[in-house]
């Protein structure tokens, strides 16, 4: 039987990986369960690993997996989400008609539990590069890592820019089109029309602050007409 706080971990765990397509830091863990020492969260975490609930995967920063929830928390997500704005989770039936072509080949959720993505060739998780256009190849992606009717597709990663965010150099990143972006997405963010990197995106007195997820790099501040979003980051695809 898991503890209140495991409970909560693991179901806040869920919530941000669902969100973003990453886990949160131990600091953002932290300050969620409102415990005063990272030492709180590791005790946690070791818990719900020796107990089957995740995974750390080894040799990486911020790697996490879910391998299951419990009963309470599969029963209890959706009727305490109202009350409490917690987690709900998100389920995918196979009732959706086709989607319409997508220019440039990228594709949208179908009916099938993988979906075959084009891949927009290599995005910058450090000094940003030179804009993406060009479709490389295509990768199959669960059906589950996408949203609804909207665009996706997937670039790979060079750099360790978010390592901290648990993105590596050589990871495949799944990106949802969108213009626009929240306090704290993860965007692929496209700088003067030329240059195409991946990094928080902040808002911060009239300009936009690109803050990587490693303390070897510097936020990078630019004016908002520098900055054009392209997608933000739902998913996260890795080789061993």
């Amino acid at each position: 039987m898991l503890t209140r706080k495991q409970i909560q971990l693991l179901e806040f765990i869920q919530a941000r990986m669902a969100r973003d397509g990453v886990p949160p830091s131990f600091d953002e863990m932290k300050l969620a369960l409102d415990l005063r020492s990272k030492s709180g969260i590791h005790r946690l975490v070791t818990a719900l690993e020796e107990r089957g609930f995740i995974r750390r995967l080894p040799h990486r920063a911020r790697a996490l997996e879910i391998v299951r929830l419990p009963d309470a928390l599969m029963r209890g997500s959706a009727a305490s989400a109202d009350a409490t704005g917690g987690f709900t989770p998100r389920v995918i039936t196979n009732d959706r008609a086709a989607p319409a072509a997508r220019p440039r080949g990228a594709m949208t959720i179908t009916d099938s539990p993988a979906v075959e993505l084009p891949v927009m060739g290599r995005i910058a998780a450090g000094v940003p590069i030179e804009a993406i256009s060009e479709v490389s190849h295509h990768i199959a992606v669960p059906g589950s890592m996408l949203t609804g009717r909207d665009h996706h597709y997937a670039l790979e990663v060079r750099g360790d820019s978010m390592i901290e965010a648990g993105i590596n150099d050589g990871d495949v990143v799944v990106i949802r089109e969108q213009d626009h972006a929240d306090n704290g997405d993860i965007v692929v963010a496209l700088v003067e029309g030329s240059e195409a990197t991946l990094k928080r995106y902040r808002r911060r007195a009239g300009m936009i602050a690109l803050e990587a997820a490693n303390p070897a790099y510097e936020t990078r501040m630019l004016p908002e007409s520098k900055v054009q979003v392209q997608g933000r980051l739902v998913g996260l695809i890795r080789s061993y």
